[in-house]
């Protein structure tokens, strides 16, 4: 059996309950592909991204719902290794890539001081979506999984002062008809390392020309979540769900603001004396 038939099996079989099963009930459960969608599935050259891009090869290939997938490789300068580590690992996987070039990696050295990563994911963004438009897809698929939706939660609590998440799905506010979607939602990032590790896979980290400077990593309040998270785990496995869970069963009796669209409301709105 060719290697890549052998990673495929592997989602199916090994890393049905931790990956796969996961990965449908998101599909299914947040109603994120439907009849007849364009999904370009954007590949950063990472494990997440990679994954992603054969859970949906497996599901356009055994499931019900017909719909067009394009694979689609953003270089914002990479080094020459780093391209060469993507092409390399895009063959192994069996997944026929398209690579368009941009200079955000550049840019974002010149501009961007304090927040490198906020400027690089916006510009990232703009561009992704303008590549889906060009091959008329209604909808992109990013990498993130359960963890980076942890992580984001309470990265907006600890230094933006609300409580607000990463959602499975969003409508582009920019790009009228483009749709955000993230299949591998349910998905925890440690198995994705197990599946990675299992199929001695390896993939780039962040390849990033600006966060590879000295001591940049040090500074990450990404990190530090992290960190924190693996700690609480630690004493309560379950944290990281029950956190996840919060979000869904926001009690708005017992909250002293909310704010939709911009506009705030207090509780003080519906108090009675």
């Amino acid at each position: 059996m060719e290697k890549y038939k052998e990673i495929e099996r592997s989602i199916i079989k090994k890393y049905r309950k931790e990956i796969w099963c996961k990965f449908v009930k998101a599909v299914n459960d947040y109603e994120l592909i439907q009849e007849n969608d364009k999904i370009m599935v954007c590949i950063s050259g990472g494990k997440d991204s990679f994954l992603l891009a054969k859970c949906i090869e497996e599901i356009k290939r055994h499931g019900k719902i017909h719909f067009e997938a394009y694979y689609v490789v953003m270089d914002p300068g990479y080094k020459k290794e780093n391209k060469e580590a993507i092409l390399a690992n895009a063959q192994l996987l069996n997944i026929p890539i398209k690579i368009f070039e941009s200079d955000i990696f550049s840019v974002v050295d010149k501009i961007a001081t304090k927040s490198p990563c906020y400027l690089c994911a916006r510009m990232r963004r703009g561009h992704l979506y303008n590549e889906a438009q060009n091959l008329g897809c209604n909808k992109i698929a990013l990498g993130h999984h359960f963890d980076d939706v942890i992580e984001t939660t309470l990265l907006s609590m600890f230094y933006g002062a609300e409580v607000k998440t990463m959602l499975p799905k969003l409508h582009s506010d920019n790009f009228a008809g483009l749709e955000l979607i993230r299949p591998l939602y349910l998905v925890k990032e440690q198995a994705i390392k197990a599946w990675a590790k299992g199929n001695g896979l390896t993939f780039l980290n962040c390849a990033c020309k600006v966060t590879a400077k000295e001591n940049f990593e040090q500074g990450s309040k990404r990190l530090e979540i992290k960190n924190l998270i693996n700690k609480l785990r630690d004493v309560y496995e379950d944290i990281d769900y029950n956190i996840f869970k919060a979000l869904d069963n926001i009690n708005l009796n017992c909250v002293l603001g909310t704010k939709k669209d911009g506009e705030y409301h207090s509780f003080l709105e519906d108090y009675k004396d």
